[in-house]
Parts: C-alpha cells; sequence; structure tokens
C-alpha cells in the first residue's frame, strides 16, 4: 500500500484570512499559498533525453488542462504536445529506443490495471500495445541493441501471474518468452534482452533467487535467504552477463550490493552500509557499468566507482544546494538531465553536456513556488518507549516561533517504505496554514536495515503505533506541539494509522484524516489484487496472519471508542484497500451517531492522481483540520466545493 505538485499562477491571499486560534503570534505567517499552486498539475516535469540525443520529452498540462507528454527540438522552441489523454493524465513515459516513440502507461480511473501506450512522435498517433481487459502491464526489460523489441509482464494466462512476452514495437506482436510456474515476483533479463533470473517468495516468506544459462536452459537455484533478510533482489548482471549484482542483507544488517559469478559462485561486496540500504544504482547506458550507488540517509548520499562520473556530478552540485540526481542520459552519453531536489524549493531540472561542462537551465515544476515563503525540513530522531532510536522530519511555519504550536503528525504508508528529505507538498501546505508537522519513519520503515524494519513484524497498532505516540510525546516535550491540539492524519497505512489512533487512544488526538486506509486487516488480506499473490506470505510474515490476532488489531473493532473528529477520504476503484474498508468503519460510526465525515471520489484509486480530486479534498481537509486545530483556511473556489462527494 503507498500514499504532486503545481500549477498556473501563485495566488497569495491575505495572511489574516484565519488566525492560529490561541496561539501569540510574535510575528505574522507569510501570505497563504493557494492550493492551486501546491497541488496542481506541474507547469512542466519529468523531463527526459531522447536515445539519439536530439529530442526533450517532459510532461506538462494540455490546452484543457490535463497532464501529456510534450516533445521540442534540442536547441529550438518548437515544443508541442504528443500525447492525448483526456482524464487522468500522463503520469509515467518513458522513450522507446528508437527515439522516434514515446511509450506510457495508464489505468482506468485508479483501476491499477495499467496497459502499455505508444505514441508516435512523427504522427501523433497512439496504440495500445497491450489491448486486454483487466489485466497489468508491466515493463521487465529493454535494450538499445534491441530499439524495436520490449521485455512486458502480462497477466493474461492467469490474474495471479506475471508471464513474460517479448513485444515487438514496429507491428505489435507479442510472443510469450517466459511462463511464471507459479511462484515468481520477477523476472530479470539480462544485457542481451533474454530472460535469465527469477525471483521467487516461497510459503514460509523465504527467498530463492533462480537463473539459467539461456532462454532455453534449465532453471537452477542460485541463491536463498530467509524472511528474516530485508527487501533484496537482484539489481542487474555485469556488462559481460557473466555475473550478477544482488542486493542482498545475508550476513549483514542493511541490505548491501554484492556481486556473485554465475557459475562459481564467487561473491564480492561491493558497496555497503552498516545501517542504512542501497538504493539506487547508476549505470552506463550502453556499456552497463556500474557507475555509482545511492544511499538514502537523512538525504541521498553517493558512492562513486566511476571517477569521471564522480567528477561531473561534484561540477552540477556547484549549480545550486540541493541533492542531485541524474534522471536522464543519450546512448553517447554526452548530455545528461540532472534534477535538483531541495526542501524549500520546487524540484528544478538541468541539462548538462559532459565534453563543454556547460550546464542549461531546463525548468522548475512550479516556477511560482520560487517566490513563495517555503520552509526547511529537519532530520530528527528521539528514543521510543522501549529505547529503539526512531528517525523522521519535522516542518514547521515560517515567521512565528516553533513553541506550542498545533502540530500533524503526517503517516506515511506502506508501512514498508519510508518519508525522505526534499520538497513535499503536503509538509508546505500544512506548515503555510501555521502547524508544525513531524514525518515518522516507525519502526518496519525501510531503509534503515533488517533489524528497522523486522522490529515492525506484526506490530501493526502495536508498537509501530507506539512509536506514533513517542513522537508526538517527543514534540511536546521539546516545546514544539500543543498536547491538546495533535491531529493524526495519512494515506494507505498512514491511513490505518490515523484509525487506530482514534480508535486505540481515543482522546490522544484532536482530531484525524484517514486517506484510503484499512479498517478491517482480515478483509484488507482477503482482497489483496490477485497478481499479489506470489508475495503473500510477505504480507502475513510482516502483518500476521492469525484471524483473532487481526480482528484485534483492526480499528473497526474499536470504533465506538472513537470520540474525536474523523474525516475519511476513500477512491471507489481502489485495488489495494476497497472501498469497503471505508464503508465499514463509517457504518459502525454512525451507528453510534460518532462524528465522521466520509468523502468518496468514483473516478480515483489508491489516492487521488486528478487534479480536481486533489483540489476538493485538501480544500475538505483544510476545513477540517482548522475547525479542530484551528489553523489558516484559503476560502475554497467554486471548483474546491467538496459537497457532491459526501456519502
Amino acid at each position: 500500500m503507498t500514499r504532486t505538485s503545481s500549477t498556473f499562477g501563485l495566488t497569495l491571499l491575505a495572511a489574516g484570512a484565519f488566525a492560529l486560534t490561541g496561539s501569540p503570534l510574535q510575528a505574522e505567517l507569510p501570505a497563504l499559498i493557494s492550493r492551486d499552486v501546491l497541488f496542481g498539475n506541474p507547469v512542466k516535469s519529468q523531463p527526459q533525453i531522447s536515445p539519439d540525443g536530439k529530442t526533450l520529452a517532459y510532461l506538462a498540462p494540455d490546452t484543457n488542462g490535463v497532464l501529456n507528454a510534450w516533445v521540442r527540438t534540442i536547441g529550438k522552441s518548437d515544443d508541442k504536445v504528443i500525447t492525448k489523454d483526456k482524464k487522468r493524465g500522463v503520469r509515467r513515459y518513458f522513450w522507446q529506443q528508437d527515439a522516434e516513440h514515446l511509450l506510457y502507461i495508464q489505468d482506468q480511473d485508479g483501476d491499477e490495471n495499467f496497459h502499455l501506450y505508444q505514441t508516435s512522435l512523427k504522427t501523433g498517433s497512439t496504440r495500445d500495445l497491450t489491448p486486454f481487459s483487466a489485466i497489468r502491464a508491466e515493463i521487465v526489460g529493454s535494450d538499445p541493441k534491441f530499439p524495436d523489441t520490449l521485455l512486458v509482464g502480462l497477466n493474461i494466462r492467469d490474474a495471479r501471474l506475471h508471464d513474460v512476452y517479448r513485444l515487438n514495437l514496429k507491428n505489435g506482436a507479442l510472443d510469450l518468452d517466459t511462463v511464471n510456474p507459479g511462484n515468481v515476483l520477477d523476472f530479470t533479463a539480462d544485457n542481451d534482452l533474454v530472460v535469465r533470473a527469477a525471483q521467487i517468495m516461497h510459503p514460509d516468506g523465504s527467498t530463492e533467487i533462480q537463473v539459467r544459462d539461456d532462454a532455453r536452459g534449465t532453471w537452477r537455484s542460485f541463491v536463498k535467504w530467509g524472511a528474516d533478510e530485508s527487501n533484496g533482489g537482484l539489481a542487474g548482471f555485469s556488462p559481460d552477463n557473466k555475473k550478477v549484482w544482488l542486493l542482498s542483507s545475508v550476513d549483514h544488517n542493511a541490505t548491501r550490493l554484492v556481486e556473485i559469478d554465475l557459475k562459481s559462485g564467487e561473491k564480492k561486496v561491493v558497496s555497503q552500509d552498516q545501517m542504512y540500504d542501497v538504493g539506487s544504482l547508476m549505470v552506463h547506458p550502453t556499456k552497463n557499468t556500474l557507475e555509482a550507488v545511492a544511499y538514502t540517509k537523512a538525504r541521498t548520499e553517493w558512492t562513486f566507482f566511476d571517477k569521471s562520473v564522480q567528477a561531473d556530478v561534484e561540477a552540477l552540485k556547484k549549480l545550486r544546494n540541493g541533492d542531485v540526481s541524474i534522471v536522464s542520459r543519450d546512448l553517447k552519453d554526452q548530455t545528461w538531465i540532472a534534477a535538483f531536489t531541495l526542501d524549500n524549493a520546487p524540484v528544478s531540472w538541468y541539462s548538462f553536456n559532459r565534453a563543454t561542462q556547460k550546464a542549461e537551465f531546463l525548468f522548475t515544476n512550479n516556477p511560482a513556488l520560487e517566490s513563495a515563503k517555503l520552509v526547511t525540513m529537519k532530520p530528527i530522531s528521539y528514543k521510543a518507549k522501549d529505547g529503539m532510536t526512531i528517525y523522521g522530519y519535522l516542518t514547521v511555519p515560517e515567521g512565528i516561533p516553533a513553541k506550542n504550536l498545533p502540530m500533524v503528525l503526517n503517516v506515511h504508508g506502506g508501512p514498508w517504505a519510508r518519508d525522505n528529505w526534499g520538497y513535499r507538498p503536503e509538509a508546505q501546505w500544512l506548515a503555510n496554514r501555521g502547524y508544525a508537522v513531524l514525518q515518522v519513519n516507525f519502526r518496519g520503515s525501510t531503509g534503515y536495515g533488517k533489524a528497522y524494519l523486522n522490529a515492525g513484524d506484526k506490530e501493526w497498532g502495536l508498537k509501530m503505533h507506539q512509536d506514533l505516540l513517542d513522537a508526538k510525546a517527543w514534540a511536546i516535550h521539546e516545546g514544539i506541539a500543543d498536547a491538546a491540539k495533535t491531529a493524526i492524519y495519512g494515506g494507505s497505512y498512514g491511513g490505518y494509522a490515523t484509525l487506530a489512533g482514534l480508535a486505540f487512544t481515543p482522546t490522544e488526538f484532536a482530531c484525524g484524516v484517514d486517506i484510503v486506509g484499512p479498517s478491517n486487516l482480515n478483509t484488507l488480506l482477503a482482497s489483496i489484487p490477485p497478481y499479489w499473490a506470489p508475495m503473500k506470505a510477505m504480507f502475513t510474515k510482516r502483518m500476521g496472519e492469525d484471524p483473532k490476532f487481526l480482528e484485534e488489531r483492526s480499528p473497526l473493532f474499536k470504533a465506538h471508542q472513537i470520540v474525536r473528529p474523523l474525516l475519511i477520504a476513500q477512491g471507489a476503484n481502489d485495488p489495494r484497500v476497497k472501498q469497503a474498508e471505508a464503508d465499514q468503519i463509517v457504518a459502525a460510526m454512525r451507528k453510534n451517531s460518532q462524528p465522521v465525515d466520509y468523502l468518496l471520489f468514483p473516478d480515483e484509486g489508491h489516492g487521488f492522481a486528478r487534479p480536481e480530486n486533489r483540489f476538493k479534498f485538501y480544500a475538505a481537509a483544510e476545513e477540517f483540520l482548522a475547525k479542530h486545530l484551528g489553523g489558516r483556511v484559503e476560502p475554497p473556489a467554486a471548483k474546491d466545493k467538496w459537497e457532491a462527494l459526501k456519502k
């Protein structure tokens, strides 16, 4: 389970639209930042250089305000929209290796049955390359040596399993390449686009990697690890296809990068950190050599293996503050597209010529935010009740002392995920309205090694919840938060945490906002998407499987204890947390005349992709929080009215 940025001009309203109730303001808060800016579509975003280095693609709203892919010739101003999505907007796209087409995936109203689409730059025509009903397409592999071929995972044969198909991008033909025997989570192709590795999760939660020598070879067991190892798997093949790069926490606390010879089994540790898991890898686009590894610590840190790459990244860092990442490269590796992430500014992108060492500013995702009073995000840590150190991030308002503030405890989804440093629209929104914002990477969060992750096993509503209570206590002890004016807020697992917070500790929070959160862990597990079946063991290992235990940790069965106001927002087409999860707890509360507001979005799934829906939700949430915590409100415009969504 899981949890965008902005549009057009910045509307600044008078700072006094609503003052912070009961807070002795010693200085004024900055002007309100419009929700349109914070939660609308980006003006421009996600630039990618074409494989031949001649064309830049990016996402931007079309004339109807729908996010689509645009292209322009490098060195010219001939920008034109290419894709023609009419409603949901294109959010994930990439270049076809021929540099003449864009590929993107899209679902229907949030059902997550993603199809793969191809759009021609020459004709503008788009075709569905996976035109099957009730299927989900997943990209398995591509390679510049095979510009007209793509490996795609499709669950046509069995909704629970993805087989690998070889897709001819010229004529659309799909040929079955590799059959899923019934337990494979992921297939991995080598650098010749041959499927040669498979990751399996067994019923006891253990993981096995199987490999084969060629497309017709026999699968054999390669490596195994137990259920207590942190999330690992294959990261790729060495340039000669004779070794694999494996992410593994075996014999180490944190997930590290290990190189293993496929014939001899000889192992070499490539990169490791005692506490933090390896994050992303930087690999040459054609040579397939490993150039760098990233670790997400308090901020992103890189370990380099290629000195020329390191020198160029260091040169880029001189352009501006922030964490830099290389998001796109041409096949000659001459032109890079670099992204700069800051906590108090929009994301910005630059084109960088490695030969001349010249960088050209492209755009930010939201120019209006450049002049807004954005605030910084501070990494924090504290001791939980049992002595475990817990990490997170604190964001406080600009212009007033960070003392005795109303606070929103914003809980991330997953829960096997984590919050990161950087620009976060929700944190900026809440801080701008006058709230302290505390984001906690409670036990069970990823990135901090297997001991941290495993400490969350079977702790939903128990120690994972206690970590959140301890976070609130820390903020009160530090003098930051008002004990009587703290809300709990979150999506997916964060929604569950909200329901659990109000049901299990009824007077701990002043109010709660639940976005697509499960209320009954038994019905959640019984209704997960069919294609999650191969990893069911992971859910039961980390959540538990005894129905009685799961019932005890389900807010639904303690709903009668909820006494504080609750706002629930749900997508009707959510395949992960079904609408029934919201319906049943709302019904239970209304049976006892308890305070709950319920918004149901008919054309959304697990979260809100359409800006029209984000505007409505955030307007409703802003009014709700102001009513119960006393923060500021931007009066809703006509398009923000949410009354029609009430259930």
